[in-house]
């Protein structure tokens, strides 16, 4: 197995196995990284399997030899590829092979990715772009490990004004409060708002209170003119917008 963050060398025993320090396996495995390096290149997105694409990430970490049973393991710890990008730093770093400098490649493409997802919201309509909007918020929250809770201000135009993190915990009146949901409406000038929430346990089927306290907010905010577009439930297994199943 590759050692972490760290550069190794390994060629061929008599036997036919590799050893340290041994050229024709440094051969073997430069040719290996410049194989999946024009598979990527040249190929489309399927070009690569999973693991593959995170024995190239760790490339940039592991300069050389064997990253495919640290890239398999990952897989086998965080249950899919999303499941390793989204993971936290310290939980990869003590899969056996990674280090803090595998761990931060890993990481960065987490973070460009929600950068990406983001930059088809901001300044667009959301309605327009409704799938860019639960692209984002899949790339950014189906994968939490703690039920968050998100309001999304909007204006006359239905443009993003603020994505506010109300906070981590159950949906229900202790943990997010109607009245509070529409006076930031006001205090940000927004006429509308969707409400937003993860479901840890991998399935966005709206419970009994996420139900009531949509009902809440979308009352509060008729009575001061602010529209309650939506409330959506994001899983690992998909989403679940309140509207389509009529109960705003």
């Amino acid at each position: 197995m590759a050692k972490s963050d760290d550069s190794f060398d390994f060629g061929q025993e008599p036997s036919g196995n590799p050893v340290p320090g041994s050229d024709s396996g440094k051969q073997a495995g430069i040719g290996h990284r410049s194989r999946l390096r024009s598979r990527l290149l040249n190929g489309g997105t399927e070009a690569l399997a999973d693991y593959e694409i995170l024995e190239f990430l760790l490339f940039a970490a592991i300069k050389q030899g064997d990253t495919k049973p640290v890239a398999k393991e990952l897989l086998k710890q965080f249950g899919s590829l999303a499941g390793v990008l989204n993971a936290d730093p310290k939980a990869l770093q003590r899969v056996k092979g990674v280090g803090e400098t595998s761990a931060a490649a890993l990481k960065s493409v987490s973070v460009a990715a929600r950068r990406m997802a983001r930059s088809e919201v901001v300044q667009k309509p959301v309605l327009s772009s409704w799938q860019a909007l639960l692209d984002y918020l899949a790339i950014d929250m189906a994968h939490l490990t703690v039920e968050r809770v998100r309001v999304l201000y909007l204006d006359t135009k239905n443009r993003l004004i603020d994505d506010h993190h109300v906070g981590d915990g159950s949906i229900d009146e202790a943990a997010i409060h109607p009245r509070e949901v529409i006076r930031k409406a006001m205090d940000v000038g927004a006429s509308a708002l969707i409400l937003v929430h993860n479901h840890p346990s991998g399935s966005p089927e709206p419970s009994r209170a996420d139900i009531q306290i949509t009902k809440k907010i979308a009352e509060a905010g008729r009575l001061l003119g602010v529209t309650l577009h939506d409330h959506v439930i994001i899983g690992r297994e998909g989403h679940v917008s309140l509207r389509a199943k009529g109960l705003i």
